[in-house]
């Protein structure tokens, strides 16, 4: 199903493009701003304060990273020609970004961290455009380990929280507070059917506000010194294109946290379609390159700005997960809700307000469901003890960056900042095993065909030549024929469909453990070849076609198939193994 189909789902919420009602758009799209607002608003505060900058660019700061990430999240959401990712993607300051930002504005100020951010954002185009390059190393293993550590690197902060209280009244008051909230959103979202569920976490948020508010935690002086409409004084500032030593020696630095943020968007959008279909589908790696182009336009805005860069949040996965309720509305909603509030600094301090203890028991529940799904994301690529054991040392060591348990004592200032997060911490050492594991792997052949007639021939002459090499049995060679044969249709029918012409298809193949893993690179699709065999066992065998029996041979085949689509590229993985008792059915 192609990302810009207009057709309405009314009756199924968990779908992209279902008509939902504007107030539960908005409802759900206030729940995620609860989350996310914090963030946007005490990150850049933390980095500007203690970088000396005064206070009206801070106060700056605060209102452009909230109207970023509302612009931003409404691209995202609607996706614009190929920029954005057509679901739901919140996103805020970088956490990963605080320590090169600081040390931008100390180094030149507004001026130098905009160059910068910039530069970032120009990043985060180039990855975009590249990330089928980076699929064997950003791979599902990878960008899952990461949302599973995301929430080891949240909970430590939200649980040292200072502001609830230090007299015995607002203790009792937050502790109470907070467990309403909890019990409330858990056990509604338990027991609650569609809609129910739904109001869970607004009936917690509101329940444990009120009573927060009954011991005094609801700040109302907040509220009450907020004006009602405003834009904070800002003196325009140019870019520094200058390019001092100070850029040379910074611009490093943020090339590597524009990585790890890239990797951080990657894991959301990949996470983001694991539970907003009611089927189990394969990844649409062209709506993942449309985050990170997404991330990419709200930096470049941001560096603009001349505020700090933009990171993604899990929010909204964690919300469609609890409510089931997964359209792009909603996305929307959300933007327009924080554009309104960057504006509005009295309906800012309205949500702002809401006691901590409250804030930190919903977030709980939300980044318990942020695990759960980076887990959902591994098993559901398939996992075997490489992947397992990458998974494990990535996800421990992760653990014992955050928690303080590795210690860096000797290493540099910059480095010591970005490995005291575990969610950063445990994605390089995800990646770096990743890395290593492919350059072990066995070497590869290939073989580059065009979409004609003779691509068969060819490909039977090359798979025959490395059966000669390699001992290959007869039964074997004529199953990897087949498979040549099928993928080749498939693929060449898809592309006589796009008229596209000149087109060529790369053939690689490599052993793997005890199969051969044959991946095919061509012209993009519309249609996923590995969620066409998964739909098969459904198909009515009476309105079979001729691509659904190609599709049912390949499945009797090959053990495994993976379709990945870029754009501009597809790629098909299928591994066949040396020895395949497999039924007719595909079973």
């Amino acid at each position: 199903m192609s990302l810009n189909e207009s057709d309405n789902y009314s009756g199924n919420r968990r779908h992209p493009n279902s008509a939902i009602p504007i107030p539960l758009s908005f409802g759900v799209a206030a729940q995620i701003a609860c989350l996310v607002l914090p963030g946007i608003v005490m990150i850049p505060t933390v980095v500007f304060r203690t970088a000396g900058q005064p206070e009206g660019n801070l106060q700056w700061a605060v209102f452009a990273s909230v109207a970023i990430s509302g612009i931003t999240a409404i691209l995202q959401a609607q996706r614009i020609g190929r920029f954005g990712a057509g679901y739901i993607l919140a996103v805020g300051p970088s956490i990963a970004a605080i320590a090169v930002s600081i040390a931008a504005l100390a180094a030149g100020g507004p001026a130098l961290l905009a160059t910068l951010v910039v530069c970032y954002a120009l990043i985060q185009v180039l990855f975009s455009t590249h990330l089928s390059v980076l699929r064997r190393i950003l791979t599902p293993t990878v960008t899952g380990t990461v949302l599973m550590l995301t929430p080891i690197t949240i909970m430590p902060i939200l649980f040292n929280q200072s502001n609830i209280g230090t007299s015995d009244s607002p203790l009792v008051g937050a502790g109470l507070s907070a467990l309403v909230t909890m019990v409330l959103i858990v056990g509604i979202t338990l027991i609650g059917k569609n809609r129910t569920r739904f109001w869970g976490p607004v009936i917690g948020i509101v329940v444990g506000t009120i009573v927060g508010g009954m011991f005094g935690l609801y700040d109302v002086d907040r509220v009450a010194a907020a004006s009602w409409i405003g834009i904070p004084k800002f003196e325009a500032v140019l870019l520094d294109l200058q390019f001092k030593s100070e850029f040379w020696v910074l611009l490093p630095a943020f090339i590597l946290v524009a990585l790890i943020c890239t990797m951080q968007t990657i894991s959301g959008a990949v996470g983001i379609q694991q539970v907003s279909w009611e089927a189990n589908r394969a990844v649409d790696f062209r709506a993942v390159q449309g985050a990170v182009a997404g991330d990419a336009v709200g930096n470049l805005l941001s560096g603009l700005a001349c505020t700090m860069p933009l990171g993604f949040r899990p929010s909204g996965a964690a919300m469609v997960e609890i409510s089931g309720v997964s359209s792009r509305r909603i996305g929307v909603a959300l933007g327009v809700l924080l554009i309104f509030l960057a504006f509005v600094p009295k309906a800012l301090a309205v949500l702002l307000a809401i006691p901590s203890p409250v804030v930190a028991a919903f977030i709980t529940v939300t980044m318990a469901t942020i695990f759960v799904i980076g887990a959902r994301v591994i098993i559901q690529d398939g996992i075997d003890y490489r992947k397992g054991l990458i998974v494990g040392i990535s996800f421990w060591l992760g653990v014992g960056f955050q928690t303080q348990a590795i210690f860096l004592d000797q290493a540099p200032e910059f480095v010591r900042a970005l490995l005291q997060n575990g969610m950063l911490a445990g994605g390089i050492v995800a990646v770096a095993l990743t890395m290593f594991l492919e350059l072990t792997k066995s070497r590869r052949h290939r073989l580059e065909v065009g979409f004609d007639d003779s691509a068969l021939r060819e490909m039977r002459d090359f798979l025959g030549a490395l059966a000669l090499r390699k001992n290959w049995n007869t039964e074997l060679v004529e199953r990897l024929n087949a498979v040549c044969e099928e993928i080749w249709l498939t693929l060449h029918r898809k592309e006589a469909l796009g008229k596209k012409v000149g087109r060529r298809l790369l053939l690689t193949t490599y052993n793997e453990d005890r199969a051969i893993v044959l991946e095919f690179v061509s012209s993009k699709g519309e249609e996923n070849i590995q969620d066409r065999i998964a739909l098969l066992g459904e198909a009515n065998a009476a309105a079979m076609v001729e691509q659904d029996i190609s599709l049912r041979l390949l499945r009797h085949l090959a053990s495994s198939v993976r379709h990945q689509q870029y754009h501009e590229t597809e790629i098909v993985t299928v591994r066949v193994d040396y020895r395949q008792n497999r039924s007719d059915d595909g079973t």
